[in-house]
């Protein structure tokens, strides 16, 4: 088990990667975009510039050049793209997230993403009702990877960034969290560790939520990474 001097308080879910399999969705919509302004955009761009950013910074890095109303058509092609596709969740992040809620875990997610995306989200995965916080693109000036977004959300829940469990995806989400001071684990590839993740996971089939006997809750993401959670009920104490 993973030796935390405090226990952790909350749990905060990224969106896009991390509760939707969206990657394909998001990367067809910026692709469409720059085919309509005569752009191409290569894979690094996609890497660097698009997934786990702000849209700010992505049209100003890709599309900087262009007139302000183009720039805007590009933004309206993408937010309409991404807020009528269609997603599927990523494999166990369902579970989890009722399991976490039941136990009396504070749920939130913190994204880069609309609010009328995230709206539709939680309805599809009907997690509406186990949801504390959100944090969107427009509720901070710095978006990731700056810590704002996962300092804002432990700010609503009135807890230290240091008693958060963050899953992430991106290079820029995770170094988000991490220099937020919260627990990361990354949601793919070894190379987040490099930008502070504690571990990475492939999906969420595995992880667990189960209650020892003196009634402390366990969150188990993988052999040997377990942390301890306070509870709603604890914190009101």
């Amino acid at each position: 088990m993973d030796n935390s001097q405090d226990r952790l308080a909350a749990v905060l879910f990224d969106m896009d990667g991390v509760l939707i399999d969206s990657n394909a969705v998001i990367e067809r919509a910026w692709h469409e975009a720059a085919a309509i302004t005569e752009k191409t955009l290569t894979r690094e761009d996609i890497i660097n510039h698009i997934h786990g950013q702000p849209g700010p910074h992505t049209l100003q890095a890709l599309f900087g050049d262009l007139p302000f109303a183009a720039q805007q058509n590009v933004q309206a092609h993408v937010i309409d793209v991404e807020n009528t596709a269609n997603y599927d969740p990523v494999p166990g992040v369902v579970p989890l997230i009722v399991a976490l809620n039941a136990a009396g875990v504070s749920v939130g997610i913190v994204t880069s993403g609309w609010r009328q995306k995230i709206d539709r989200v939680m309805a599809t995965l009907q997690i509406e009702d186990c949801i504390s916080v959100i944090v969107e693109r427009d509720d901070v000036s710095r978006g990731k990877p700056f810590p704002d977004p996962y300092l804002l959300a432990a700010k609503r829940l009135a807890i230290p960034a240091s008693q958060t469990l963050v899953f992430e995806d991106s290079r820029s989400g995770v170094t988000s969290a991490h220099a937020a001071g919260a627990y990361c684990v990354g949601i793919g590839g070894t190379e987040l560790l490099e930008c502070g993740a504690r571990v990475t996971i492939p999906d969420f089939i595995g992880v667990e939520v189960f209650s020892h006997a003196d009634g402390d809750t366990v969150l188990s993401f993988c052999p040997g990474h377990q942390v301890m959670m306070k509870t709603r009920i604890n914190l009101r104490r």
